[in-house]
């Protein structure tokens, strides 16, 4: 067991691309972690890996989960892989950071987030949301600054896993993909869910996030370009129990990605990214007399907010004993409800009523 003056040891779970871009370079830039463990299915990938930033490779991820001598592990899994992995861990008494999404069905998730509250450990879900613009826009909202809400507007989306796998593979220097080989994201046997799960997330967990859960969701999905059998493109329409109705719109069919967040009220408006590349920028009501006056904007300073990378943030919450505030496994759970209730409602063409919040 880890105490202030000792390393937190922490284990990986599923070495593939996303430990690779970004669990992996992230953790061996905190002071005090010690990489125990890389689990995957892949050995030739392992032993790349490995050299590259320590830790035992292995292809048997009970071996990580068991030892007793790892505090903490990071899911990095395929999607349909993560809560059995995540709730193994937990009754093996380790941390957890989970990868985003949390899982495909409501049934997992409640499964998981049962397991989290049974113990004491640290359990930290959405990264996404260790953002200081983030933070920022939730106390001008608390602060009345940008008056009632009423409405927003999240989006992320980008070219699709092949871009993502061809980054991987030359990052680890592995060949291309052969014509005809397959990914596992456009498969509904692997991936069980499509688009929506894999980026729309990002776009859901941060209007939740600033605005709180969501009582009502309807949603279109399609398959647009991709040899896919799961959606490739996916807007979602969804009122939160405030009142406010956002959308968020996600998709692998963009080429130039987007990610862009605002947030409107009845005096105004906040961006991020904000006007001219700036983080965040707040654009307040000129006159309630002259309704062709453009705004008053100014840019939001949003360096009081810890800039901490996700695993910093989680290594700091295991070391202070802090439960996440934002990334919990309740909310994760919610933005798996809706991302459900979005898939439901594409089919159905029917609002859906969602039934837990956060």
């Amino acid at each position: 067991m880890s105490t202030a003056a000792q390393p937190i040891r922490v284990g990986i779970l599923g070495a593939g691309g996303i430990a690779a871009k970004m669990h992996l370079p992230q953790l061996e830039k905190i002071s005090g972690v010690a990489l125990t463990y890389l689990a995957g299915r892949k050995l030739d990938r392992l032993n790349v890996l490995a050299k590259r930033h320590g830790g035992t490779p292995t292809t048997d991820f009970n071996q990580v989960i068991e030892d007793p001598n790892t505090d903490a592990i990071c899911i990095a899994t395929p999607h349909p892989n993560h809560v059995d992995y995540g709730i193994a861990a937990l009754k093996a008494g380790k941390h957890v950071f989970m990868q985003k999404p949390l899982a495909p069905t409501i049934d997992e998730a409640n499964r998981f987030v049962a397991a989290v509250e049974a113990s004491p450990k640290i359990t930290y879900c959405l990264p996404q949301l260790t953002n200081p613009a983030i933070l920022a826009i939730r106390d001008l909202i608390a602060q009345g600054k940008l008056g009632k809400i009423s409405g927003a507007h999240c989006r992320t989306s980008h070219g699709g896993p092949e871009v993502y796998n061809a980054e991987v593979r030359d990052l680890l220097g592995e060949a291309p993909l052969k014509p005809g080989e397959k990914l596992w994201f456009f498969e509904a046997g692997e991936a069980a869910v499509g688009a929506l799960f894999d980026m729309g997330v990002y776009s859901i967990a941060k209007l939740v996030g600033v605005l709180g859960p969501a009582k009502r969701v309807m949603g279109m999905t399609a398959i647009l370009d991709k040899p896919s059998q799961v959606e490739d493109t996916a807007s979602l329409l969804i009122q939160f129990a405030n009142g406010a109705i956002a959308t968020a719109e996600t998709g692998w069919c963009d080429g130039a990605r987007s990610g862009r967040l605002a947030i409107h009220g009845t005096l105004g408006r906040a961006e991020a990214p904000g006007f001219g590349g700036a983080p965040l920028s707040l654009f307040l009501q000129a006159s309630k007399t002259r309704e062709d006056l453009p705004p008053i904007r100014s840019e939001v300073d949003i360096a009081k907010y810890p800039a901490m990378n996700p695993h910093e943030h989680w290594i700091e919450m295991i070391r202070t004993n802090t439960p996440p505030v934002l990334e919990t496994a309740r909310a994760a759970r919610h933005i798996t409800e809706i991302m459900l209730a979005g898939l439901e409602s594409g089919k159905t063409g029917r609002a859906i009523e969602l039934k837990t919040g956060i």
